[in-house]
């Protein structure tokens, strides 16, 4: 990856802490920025943000050492400027989708039925022009609902699509024609 990356750009590799002083611990602590090392599951930039911003710092701040070799004195100080500032914080991720088994169960061969076929299971695209993954806008008992769609059912009985939240806990099952398309499916959800 660094290889495919030189031939992008100008690639420098950093550590987290450095006897020279110049490793992304001693950066963040200097910037004053904080790293929450208890539950790196919080979605707060603590846990996933600030090495970032340090890592992006040192490139214009550097750690130098100095030494006074007569009266026996070493000491550093960091050279070059940066400023940080407030920004927007969002949490990226993908969304839980079912890949494999399209159906429930296989049909029982002893028994000879023409209309047994198999249930369905999952599946990407459904029959109402969405995919899974697909951002839209769902009205039920005069609620609106923003997610993402997480799958379909299309019986005889009932035809509805699962809409997920940014957790991919389900919202609910609603009527193909009270869902309205926002944004295509990236594969992405933004938190």
């Amino acid at each position: 990856m660094v290889q495919w990356l030189q031939q992008l750009a100008p690639v420098q590799t950093l550590m987290g802490w450095q006897p020279d002083g110049n490793g992304t611990s001693q950066t963040r602590k200097w910037l004053g920025l904080s790293k929450n090392k208890e539950d790196k599951s919080l979605p707060i930039p603590e846990t996933h943000a600030n090495d970032g911003v340090a890592i992006g710092a040192s490139h214009f701040i550097r750690w130098k050492d100095w030494q006074d070799v007569r009266r026996n004195v070493r000491g550093g100080y960091w050279d070059g400027e940066v400023e940080i500032s407030d920004s927007p914080f969002v949490v990226v991720a993908r969304p839980n989708i079912y890949r494999r088994q399209l159906h429930f169960e296989n049909p029982d061969s002893k028994k000879p039925n023409p209309t047994q076929y198999r249930k369905r299971k999952g599946g990407t695209i459904t029959p109402f022009g969405l995919r899974s993954g697909d951002f839209v806008e769902a009205e039920k008992a005069l609620k609106i609902y923003r997610g993402w769609i997480g799958g379909y059912t299309k019986t005889s009985k009932t035809t509805n699509v699962s809409i997920y939240d940014v957790n991919w806990k389900r919202l609910g099952q609603f009527s193909p024609n009270k869902v309205k398309l926002l944004k295509r499916s990236t594969k992405l959800l933004i938190k």
